[in-house]
C-alpha cells in the first residue's frame, strides 16, 4: 500500500513539474509578444545625425512618461501597504480591548424555554414533576431502620441475632 502511495505521489509531482515548466514557457511567450507590440525593434540604419538625435529625444520622452507612471504606481503601492499595516494594528488593538464577559447562570423555567423555541403563539405548559416517581414513607423507614438498631445489634447479642436471622432465612 505505501509503495502504491509513493508511486501516485511521484506521478503527481512529475505532473506538477510539467505544468510549472509549461506555465513558465507560456509567460515568457506572453512577455515577448507584449514587448514586440509595445517596443518595436529600432531601425537606425540610413538615418542622419539629426534624425538620430530626434529619435533619442523621442525615446527619452517615452522613458520619462514610463518613469512617472512607475513612480505613481509605487506611491500608490506604498500608500496601500501603509494603510493595510495601520488597519492590521487597529484590528489587533480592538482584539485586545474587548474581552468576552463571563456568562452568568440564569434560571429559566421549562415553559419559558418552550415558549422561546416555539414562539409566543403556542401555549405549552409542561409540568416536569408530574412524571417523577413518588416515594412512599414506608420505604424510607426501612432504609433508616439500621440507624435505630445500631445499639441493639452491638455486642455479642446482636451478632447472635444476625446469625440466627441468616440461619432461619437460609433454611
Amino acid at each position: 500500500p505505501s509503495s502504491k502511495k509513493m508511486y501516485i505521489y511521484s506521478l503527481m509531482v512529475a505532473k506538477a513539474k510539467e505544468e510549472l515548466e509549461q506555465e513558465i514557457l507560456d509567460k515568457e511567450g506572453e512577455k515577448q509578444k507584449y514587448l514586440a507590440e509595445r517596443a518595436p525593434p529600432l531601425n537606425m540604419s540610413g538615418l542622419s545625425l539629426g534624425q538620430l538625435q530626434d529619435l533619442c529625444r523621442e525615446l527619452h520622452a517615452k522613458i520619462d512618461v514610463v518613469d512617472e507612471e512607475r513612480y505613481d504606481i509605487e506611491a500608490k503601492v506604498m500608500l496601500n501597504t501603509r494603510e493595510i499595516k495601520d488597519l492590521n494594528i487597529k484590528v489587533l488593538d480592538l482584539r485586545g480591548k474587548f474581552k468576552r464577559p463571563n456568562l452568568r447562570r440564569v434560571r429559566v423555567s421549562a415553559d419559558a424555554i418552550l415558549r422561546s423555541l416555539l414562539g409566543s403563539k403556542h401555549k405549552v405548559s409542561m409540568d416536569l414533576r408530574a412524571n417523577l416517581k413518588s416515594v412512599k414513607k414506608e420505604d424510607t423507614e426501612k432504609d433508616s431502620d439500621w440507624r435505630k438498631n445500631v445499639e441493639a445489634m452491638s455486642g455479642m447479642e446482636g451478632r447472635k441475632k444476625m446469625f440466627d436471622a441468616a440461619k432461619g432465612s437460609a433454611q
